[in-house]
């Protein structure tokens, strides 16, 4: 089934843009949004798999966007992909915090914003490599579960973990360990399962709270 994805942004040529890249692979852009409170609306009333939303918007900012779309306390959540000029710590700490699926700038490129959009449709999440490990650094302090790991995961399991909280991509994983991408996510999934965490955003928390990137 095609995926079908709302893009929200003020800035058409943006809209442009994103649409372009999207449609290239394959991917339905359902509705675009000019600010955050139609983006909402439109969202409710199409329910497409992702939306993809700016920060800076008039009438309702991103961010807050996001939370009434796939935050906590919402009933069925949207998934949602932050796609931002602005590398700023704390835009992706809210993001992350009120449900977003993955947060990306706009300079990622078509491959990564693709990468995103899939995350999102099957539950795991993605955050521009760009701003991944600074981020990570401070989002282990902030709550993810700290559960040792030592003895549980496998010596392959404790390699891809490092390599996601290097920022690697599913892609560079692969490449760079040598196995099929498969067989990363189906590492992926039993890291996940094995630690009780969500997604590839929690794992490389878990990594830097553990002390697993020290030194490295």
């Amino acid at each position: 089934m095609t995926t079908r994805v709302l893009i929200a942004d003020d800035q058409p040529m943006v809209r442009s843009g994103l649409r372009v890249m999207l449609e290239t692979h394959g991917i339905e852009v359902v509705a675009e949004a000019a600010d955050g409170a139609d983006a909402v609306r439109l969202a409710r009333e199409l329910r497409p798999d992702v939306c993809l939303l700016d920060i800076r918007m008039p009438s309702l900012d991103g961010l807050e966007a996001t939370r009434l779309l796939a935050g906590p306390d919402v009933a069925d959540p949207i998934p949602v992909v932050v796609v931002t000029t602005f590398d700023l710590d704390e835009y992706v700490r809210g993001a992350i915090q009120n449900g977003a699926s993955g947060f990306l700038l706009k300079d990622a490129g078509p491959r990564l914003l693709v990468e995103a959009v899939h995350a999102a449709v099957n539950g795991d999440a993605l955050i521009s490599p760009s701003v991944t490990v600074r981020f990570l650094q401070h989002f282990a302090e902030s709550g993810v579960k700290r559960r040792d790991g030592n003895g549980v995961l496998s010596d392959r399991e404790e390699e891809i973990v490092v390599q996601v909280a290097r920022g690697r991509t599913n892609k560079e994983i692969s490449d760079e360990l040598f196995i099929s991408l498969s067989t990363v996510k189906s590492h992926l999934t039993n890291i996940q399962t094995k630690l009780g965490l969500r997604n590839r955003v929690e794992v490389a928390g878990w990594a830097w709270a553990t002390g697993r990137m020290h030194n490295r």
